[in-house]
């Protein structure tokens, strides 16, 4: 599917060109939020939307919108190149699962040879996020596609440091904070996941595959009295552009079903969407977020 836009009718011919912007898209609200701000910024968005995770309503916000299976890398390169994209950004999940979801594993996907040649030569020692999504970004600068981050173009997404809630952690909640926060460093160290729910100083689930909310509502079935918990970080060699840690009102949702009373995240390396339905909703729940800096050796905040 392609959707075009046409030109303001008001724009002078002369007028100088728009830099065009290309936006490799998955999942979620990131995606609409960052061509909003491109488009803002006097960009022209092409988005190519990977098929079955880009939300339907990302083409109204782009100047041209592509949809493109996971597996068809050479097609994804085409596009871009006839549009003229020299720089790229990614936005929104792209669920890894998908690569496990068919008895054939990834060839189950139908991929073309550019993704064949993506996993046989930058992607044979292991399936980890940051091993793939890089094989992607060296897959794309074969043709001279760069990548960049997305928040460029919307750094105001990223949280700032602080008490984000009206409630505040307890000293006990401090001390899981903290217990926790060592623990989801080290798992982000090793690129298993950037999340863990702690309780009483004892781990009920770590982010894996299946992404922050499953794990979340896991520690949840596992915490019956509810109270713990989640801890969200960068990892320690975080590449800003991808697999940015990133919440949202789901995340919130996920953790009023589950019993969670306190998320920790990382100022300055976090993404929220709709911040301010985020801290509302919170505060309306009894829930409270803190935004930390990594060099806060004691993880706690002057009250």
């Amino acid at each position: 599917m392609t959707i075009l836009r046409m030109p303001n009718s008001h724009s002078k011919s002369d007028d100088p060109p728009r830099q065009i912007i290309g936006l490799l898209a998955g999942s979620g609200q990131f995606p609409i939020e960052f061509a909003i701000a491109a488009k803002q910024q006097g960009c022209r968005v092409h988005c190519l939307g990977v098929t079955g995770l880009a939300p339907a309503e990302l083409a109204e916000f782009c100047d041209r919108f592509d949809s493109v299976p996971i597996g068809r890398m050479g097609k994804a390169i085409r596009l871009f190149k006839q549009s003229g994209v020299e720089r790229v950004v990614m936005a929104g999940k792209i669920e890894k699962t998908i690569l496990f979801s068919h008895p054939l594993g990834w060839l189950g996907l139908m991929p073309d040879w550019r993704a064949i040649h993506m996993l046989f030569n930058y992607a044979r020692q292991d399936k980890k996020d940051d091993t793939l999504l890089l094989a992607v970004i060296r897959e794309f600068e074969r043709d001279n596609i760069q990548f960049e981050t997305a928040l460029n173009y919307c750094p105001e997404l990223l949280v700032k440091h602080g008490f984000l809630t009206r409630r505040k952690p307890s000293p006990k909640q401090w001390r899981d904070i903290k217990f926790g926060w060592e623990l989801a460093k080290e798992m982000g160290r090793l690129d298993v996941g950037q999340t863990v729910a702690v309780c009483d100083t004892a781990v009920f689930a770590v982010e894996a595959i299946e992404g922050t909310d499953a794990a979340i509502r896991r520690a949840g079935s596992l915490c019956k009295r509810g109270g713990f918990t989640v801890v969200k970080v960068a990892k320690p060699q975080q590449d800003m552009r991808f697999d940015v840690p990133t919440i949202g009102v789901h995340t919130i949702q996920a953790m009023q079903e589950s019993g969670g009373r306190v998320l920790a995240i990382e100022s300055g390396m976090t993404i929220m969407l709709g911040q301010h339905d985020v801290i509302e909703l919170a505060n309306r729940l009894g829930i409270t977020i803190v935004s930390l800096n990594a060099e806060e050796s004691e993880l706690r905040l002057a009250s």
